[in-house]
């Protein structure tokens, strides 16, 4: 594999960059014991706080901090500039594709994407096919996750635009800084993330039903405390100002849906929910869902409610669709993507299956569906009998996988018990898409893979966050 960019230090920490200049000098000369006690005054704030997160499947599932890693990551204005450009181009072509494949399905006529595809998709959903959705719009929120290779090229490494989850972390981490560290803060002129709740709110009013009133009821949707991510769903609820509710807070009546208060009744008109499509309604999806709302998507159908993000936007998180993004872009737009896709072979076909199967030891596999960094092959850290393991799953089910090479991540400073030393970073951006504008967080989630030499950010797997900075002018 390649040496790693040095975000701070450049190519094989030739020189040090301008955006890092002021944290290098603050770094020589902060004592050790200081950065030390603030990492742990940190970790205190998150357990007071309560910001944990659980893992599913693990016998002893319990409650677990994100480590945060108290050196901020920096972007240069004109690097994220590019950056947001690219994000706003890919925003705006999922959304007309996933338009596309529940009404007129022009891209599949036009065989650039094949049929089986969309329609064997186990994120497809035919029950969406003809709704028309208010506003258009299929993706409000948008986390796609990016990773740095050079000090120019930047790659869309997967979409998220189904339920994006981490931004109560991306907050968290600039408030904490900020009360940690303000002398840092002080030498730098940074754009601010801390109005992310107010645009979050102001996009989801704003795609209300048209049968909504003038000042439309928002709540979030969660399927309750036993969710992993029910921190954020609480938190995010608290900062916008809305009502956190589980699907026993709302019913379903005359084709509108309303939550109990205890003033009675209440009509819903934006519901953002962090519930899988399969749990929404137990009369349209899974019968035995206790977490949904019983006839929730009549009033969808109906254009009475509008649900962000729309039921059926799973299908562009599936990663062999992703390999087929710049198609996509040039199908709707007319333009090459901003941002790069890593380069993808899809083992759903002969001649790239046989590639792969002949280079297992040097490639990432990936399930198509897969999340959190599991169910994952990275060749040249694996051993040979995963590899094999994993040669057996590929011939037996080809069509669940794909195959990446094994970039080389760009590296930031990092605090580690010993001092600060270099480890990978990916970035989650969060774009916004309203009625009327789009807008994109400066920054988003920094996710650190903190053992040495491991490419593997995600929190399951022992990565953790760190704040991303993006210079103001």
């Amino acid at each position: 594999m390649a040496v790693a960019f040095d975000e701070m230090g450049g190519s094989e920490g030739a020189a040090l960059r301008p955006a890092y200049k002021e944290l290098s000098r603050w770094l020589k000369d902060v004592p050790p014991d200081v950065l030390a006690y603030r990492r742990r005054e940190a970790e205190l704030v998150f357990r007071r706080i309560g910001i944990t997160f659980a893992v599913y499947g693990e016998a002893d599932a319990q409650e677990r901090l994100i480590p945060f890693d108290v050196i901020p990551r920096i972007l240069a204005a004109n690097e994220w500039k590019r950056v947001q450009q690219g994000l706003a181009q890919r925003v705006k072509a999922l959304n007309l594709f996933i338009k596309d494949i529940y009404s007129g399905r022009e891209i599949i006529k036009a065989g650039v994407l094949p049929d089986d595809l969309v329609f064997r998709n186990a994120a497809f959903r035919p029950e969406m096919s003809g709704v028309q959705v208010p506003h258009d719009l299929y993706v409000q929120i948008a986390g796609i996750d990016i990773v740095r290779v050079d000090a120019e090229t930047f790659y869309v490494l997967e979409d998220n635009v189904r339920t994006p989850s981490g931004v109560s972390y991306m907050l968290e981490n600039r408030e904490i800084m900020l009360r940690l560290f303000p002398e840092l803060f002080a030498r730098h002129r940074i754009a601010p993330v801390e109005n992310y709740p107010d645009e979050l709110l102001a996009t989801l009013k704003s795609i209300a039903p048209a049968s909504a009133s003038h000042d439309p009821t928002v709540v979030l949707l969660t399927p309750g405390v036993f969710n992993s991510a029910y921190y954020e769903h609480s938190f995010l609820a608290d900062k916008l100002g809305i009502e956190l509710v589980e699907g026993r807070d709302l019913f379903v009546k005359d084709e509108f849906c309303y939550m109990r208060t205890t003033q009675g009744p209440k009509r819903v008109d934006v519901i953002y929910r962090r519930l899988d499509d399969d749990f929404l309604d137990p009369l349209t999806f899974r019968p035995d869902s206790a977490l949904g709302v019983p006839g929730l998507m009549s009033v969808y159908h109906a254009g009475n409610v509008t649900l962000a993000n729309a039921v059926g936007t799973g299908i562009a998180d599936d990663k062999a669709v992703y390999s087929y993004m710049p198609a996509i872009m040039k199908f709707y737009l007319g333009e090459e993507p901003l941002l790069k896709n890593v380069p993808t072979w899809r083992c759903r076909e002969a001649d790239h299956l046989a590639y792969v199967l002949d280079h297992l030891h040097e490639l990432v596999v990936k399930e198509v569906h897969g999340s959190g960094g599991y169910g994952m092959l990275i060749g040249p850290a694996a051993s040979k009998v995963a590899i094999e393991q994993f040669r057996a799953k590929l011939k037996t089910a080809p069509k669940n996988f794909i195959a990446q090479p094994t970039l080389a991540l760009s590296t930031c400073p990092t605090c580690i018990e010993s001092g600060v030393a270099p480890r990978h970073v990916d970035l989650r951006p969060f774009v916004l898409t309203g009625r009327e504008r789009t807008y994109i967080v400066p920054g988003g989630l920094t996710r650190v893979a903190l053992k040495e030499g491991s490419l593997v950010v995600n929190s399951s797997q022992g990565g953790g966050t760190k704040d991303t900075w993006v210079l103001d002018g």
